[in-house]
């Protein structure tokens, strides 16, 4: 299992990346992809049509938010991301634990493409 951590800066304010991380119709929006959310602890949730799934286990409004992702075989891993004000707008931390080894590489560049990088082409 391995750890991935990451910084990503966006040039909107906190409140539009959380927003943005946690509405299911915004969600849609930047992912084209059909999605599950709702920012409520305990809740399961799917991204990208399924393709990510998992449970949704803290929030903080415009602030931070904890997921457990589920991958095959029963294998879970959690993503935990903190959004801070920047001279820019916002830095995202993104903290990604207990990643399969086998997916490492694949979920490393999905946070930088599909994630993190559709997510600034909707501030554009």
């Amino acid at each position: 299992m391995k750890n991935l951590k990451r910084y990503y800066t966006l040039n909107v304010e906190p409140e539009d990346v959380y927003n943005a991380l946690t509405n299911k119709k915004i969600l849609e929006i930047w992912t084209g992809e059909v999605a599950e959310m709702e920012p409520i602890v305990d809740t399961e949730f799917s991204l990208w049509g399924g393709s990510i799934t998992g449970v949704n286990l803290e929030f903080e409004e415009n602030k931070k938010i904890v997921q457990q992702w589920f991958f095959g075989e029963g294998e879970k891993s959690i993503v935990t991301m903190k959004i801070h004000s920047h001279k820019k707008g916002c830095s995202v931390e993104l903290l990604h634990t207990n990643i399969p080894d086998d997916a490492f590489e694949n979920i490393s560049s999905g946070w930088d493409e599909d994630y993190f990088g559709a997510l600034k082409e909707l501030f554009i």
